[in-house]
């Protein structure tokens, strides 16, 4: 059976997939339903895996200092932070189909359009990923990440 990434190693990939995604949708601004439903399913993902860590730790680590609360305490805001910004982006995705529909089905040129707009959840969804990051650092800055609890048994 392969060994599983050590705690350090899953923090440090969801934090440059946040990052990474952060990138994406600050450069590329747009209410495309395709490019909007892909980075949902990314920010699942990271969520996925920030639970996933979350189980692991929760599993395998005593509970019983304040920095054993503390770091699950911050990997569970990891997790929420990646979904809520998926929950963002998924309000963005059903305001631009509904704007699409409301144009396709307007007699005049003069359309109606609901707001907040697909940018402006779009813009949430970053601001919400901005904190995967800050949180790394404050798990790092702490000291909180323990060796690999799948490969350390105690005798």
């Amino acid at each position: 059976m392969p060994d599983r990434p050590a705690p350090a190693q899953t923090l440090d990939r969801i934090t440059t997939d946040a990052l990474a995604l952060h990138r994406a949708l600050r450069t590329s601004i747009t209410d495309d339903a395709h490019a909007l439903a892909t980075w949902i399913t990314e920010t699942q993902d990271l969520a996925d895996t920030a639970l996933y860590l979350f189980r692991v730790l929760a599993q395998h680590t005593p509970h019983t200092t304040s920095a054993d609360l503390l770091l699950l305490e911050r990997v569970a805001h990891i997790a929420k932070a990646a979904q809520d910004a998926g929950a963002e982006l998924a309000a963005a995705l059903a305001r631009a189909v509904e704007n699409r529909r409301r144009r396709a089905d307007a007699v005049s040129q003069r359309v109606v359009l609901i707001g907040p707009s697909p940018q402006q959840f779009i813009e949430s969804a970053t601001d919400l990923l901005d904190r995967i990051p800050a949180l790394y650092h404050a798990i790092h800055r702490d000291r909180l990440v323990p060796p690999n609890p799948l490969t350390h048994q105690p005798h």
